[in-house]
């Protein structure tokens, strides 16, 4: 057996006027409750140091940029990074990452036991909108505040694994999940902010995000035979709902582990990455049974059929 004991640290609002320092009490707390339950690893959730920013319309670059951090650990953050190494614990969060040369991406690190940064990830599959649409009662701007990241879906090997990231709207794709897949991904950690009412049809409410955010990520998990850990701010930020279904799912589809609150609440499991290994040597023997010559659409539109024309 080759045991990951996996702390998934969902967190509830984070509001407007919260300053970093109280949300890296928030995160330390929940981070010494992974430690008192045997963790290896924790995971927190996407823009885990802020509110949902995305949601208001901003013109003044420095007003948006206060949202942003310009190096990783911070003081802020410090706490956080001293308390993992202190702890031995493993950890992934969020947070908007602005670069020296003045780039700005939706971004997740991963650490090692001694809270170095080991590997980083950077949201590539952004949704909503890069401007302000009067008719669209929930906002959802990530176009207009980030870039799409360009570090692509990379996996490395560590605790005894091999492990990959994604954020939030990466997690509908099934893309994502094959490509760290063919790489040999054991666990994919997920963090995510998601409404309880959908940004693009303003109808579809928490219970049909919870089902399509369950079916994305059990069916991930199955078809590429891995653990998948999926983490939620949820909650009411600033007047606007978020989901929470944090989940734990097993490489066969099924979920292990599910939050049962929309506030701070610690999942932790003890994942068995020797339990990816017997699907893939059948079903999910990528080697035996992919077909490359039929998967020219997923990497050219050469031969798409064309849209209807308006």
């Amino acid at each position: 057996m080759r045991l990951i004991n996996v702390a998934a640290a969902q967190m509830g609002p984070i509001q407007k006027a919260d300053s970093r320092e109280t949300v890296i009490t928030r995160m330390i707390a929940l981070m010494d409750e992974a430690k008192a339950s045997g963790a290896d690893l924790i995971v927190y959730p996407e823009l885990a140091l802020t509110t949902f920013f995305p949601r208001w319309y901003m013109e003044d670059q420095a007003e948006v940029d206060a949202w942003f951090e310009q190096e990783m650990p911070n003081a802020a953050t410090k706490p956080l990074f001293e308390r993992a190494a202190r702890h031995g614990i493993a950890m992934s969060f969020g947070y908007a990452e602005l670069t020296p040369d003045g780039r700005h991406f939706n971004t997740s690190i991963l650490t090692d036991r001694t809270a170095g940064i080991i590997a980083k990830y950077r949201k590539i599959h952004l949704p909503g909108h890069s401007e302000f649409e009067p008719e669209r009662a929930v906002q959802h701007l990530e176009k207009r505040y980030f870039q799409p990241g360009d570090l692509g879906f990379n996996v490395l090997r560590t605790l005894g694994g091999v492990l990959g990231m994604a954020i939030c709207n990466d997690r509908r794709w099934p893309e994502t999940y094959r490509v760290m897949g063919l790489q040999g991904v054991e666990m994919v950690l997920i963090g995510y902010n998601t409404p309880s009412i959908s940004p693009e049809t303003n109808t579809e409410g928490p219970d049909k995000q919870l089902f399509h955010h369950r079916l994305s990520v059990q069916a991930g998990a199955y078809q590429n035979s891995t653990w998948v850990v999926a983490v939620a701010k949820a909650g009411i930020e600033d007047g606007f709902p978020l989901i929470g279904g944090s989940l734990i799912v097993d490489p066969g589809g099924e979920i292990v582990a599910e939050s049962k609150s929309e506030g701070d609440e610690l999942l932790v499991y003890p994942c068995d990455l020797d339990a990816t290994e017997p699907a893939r040597k059948t079903i999910f023997d990528f080697a035996r049974h992919r077909r490359i010559e039929h998967y020219g659409l997923i990497t050219s539109r050469t031969g798409a059929v064309p849209p209807p024309e308006s």
